[in-house]
Formats: C-alpha cells, structure tokens, sequence
C-alpha cells in the first residue's frame, strides 16, 4: 500500500463537539461522527453531568453519528442506568441501519428503546415501558 492510498483508510473525525440544548421537558444531547473509545473520553464528563440534572427527560440524538463501537455503547448504557437511577427516562433517536443492527445484536435496543424522529423520541412512551 502507497502513502497516498491511505487516505481512503483514514477515518473521519468529527471536531463538532456534543451539543447540548433544552426541548419541551427534556435536555437533548446531539453527538457527531464516530462515537468510539475517543469520542467515550472527551464525551463522559458531559453525558454524566447532563445525566445527573434535574431533566425528567434525556435524549440522545444519535441521527448525526457515522460510527459506533462498543465504547460508545457503553456511553449510552451508562447514560440510561444514571437517568433510570433518578427516575428519569432516557431516549435514544437513531435512524441509522447499521447503529440499529448493533443495538440489536448485542440486545440492548429494548432498554434503550430507539425512536426513529426526535419527536418520536419526545412522545410518551408505550404503555408496556411506563408501567
């Protein structure tokens, strides 16, 4: 392989940090690109200080990730264990087919409960999940 073929190889880093902003009851956290090992370390101080507030609501944007490992399944596990502990629900929007595929495969799409929309992800949630 030449010097110059490895561009092809390099990922993509996205320097767009999390956005955090309030919507209707809930806070929103909107993460970008790669949601890896790196993107674990720089996030986990916000996502816990987020976690931790007052919300009754918090959501995790995840239609603008191109990539996620298990780090940052572990980010979002993490997230919903500290916003269930408070007695708040936590939201997860992802849309993306192969983020769901790995939500799938490793079993966690039914707590975390993926919406395909913000909105969606706003609505009350099913009967079977309140009770």
């Amino acid at each position: 392989m030449r010097q110059h073929e490895l561009k092809t190889f390099t990922r993509e880093v996205s320097d767009q940090p999390p956005r955090v902003y309030g919507l209707d009851h809930a806070i929103v956290i909107e993460l970008h690109g790669e949601i890896d090992l790196v993107t674990y370390q720089r996030t986990v101080a916000l996502m816990d200080a987020v976690t931790a507030g007052p919300e009754p609501v918090v959501v995790i944007d995840l239609s603008r990730i191109t990539f996620i490992d298990c780090s940052g399944l572990s980010l979002l596990m993490r997230a919903h264990r500290r916003v269930t502990a408070r007695g708040g629900r936590l939201c997860i929007v992802c849309s993306h087919r192969l983020t769901l595929r790995m939500l799938r495969v490793t079993k966690l799409s039914a707590a975390l409960s993926p919406a395909p929309t913000l909105s969606a992800a706003l609505l009350d949630p099913p009967d079977h999940e309140a009770s």
